[in-house]
């Protein structure tokens, strides 16, 4: 999927707000949504994106490119399988699971660089389950860690005994 209108206009400022905080790297997931906004920044910066895989969104399955409310219509909380049962519910009937999408993005964060500040521009789900891993808590909470478009948070993380700063915009 591409970026909206909404999504499009929303990149200049972002841009701005991200390239304010001077990140001495840009990591992006690949995918076109997010490719766009790493190379205006990278473009603004001087920085050449580096594209990290493991930052794309989850694997959603036959769900693919649905909204939520088409989903709950023709499955109803089937959803919920997500969190209830994270090591074995597949959305979509072959998406990734839970526990998939958190080893996916444990090593993703042990994959970053130990020292610095990385503008990592990715998708809601991953960054939730950042936010989860880095703040600890049950799966059931994943859910609260999701954070709106086009917004973006900061993170200090250890992922080798370095320390690193991130900022993680959705």
């Amino acid at each position: 999927m591409g970026l909206s209108r909404v999504g499009q206009a929303m990149i200049p400022a972002l841009c701005e707000q991200l390239a304010a905080l001077g990140p001495d790297r840009i990591i992006h997931s690949g995918l076109r949504r997010t490719r766009v906004l790493a190379e205006r920044l990278g473009m603004r910066l001087g920085i050449v994106p580096a594209i990290a895989p493991d930052w794309r969104e989850r694997d959603f399955g036959a769900w693919e490119g649905r909204t939520w409310q088409s989903i709950y219509r023709a499955t109803g909380n089937a959803m919920d399988g997500m969190i209830d049962n994270p090591l074995g519910f597949r959305p979509g009937t072959n998406g990734e699971t839970t526990q998939e999408l958190l080893e996916r993005i444990e090593r993703a964060l042990r994959d970053l660089p130990e020292h610095g500040l990385i503008a990592i521009i990715s998708h809601g789900g991953p960054i939730a389950v950042a936010r989860q891993l880095l703040t600890g808590g049950s799966i059931s909470g994943l859910a609260t860690k999701i954070i709106a478009p086009a917004t973006f948070i900061t993170i200090e993380a250890y992922p080798n005994a370095g320390r690193c700063r991130a900022a993680l915009p959705s």
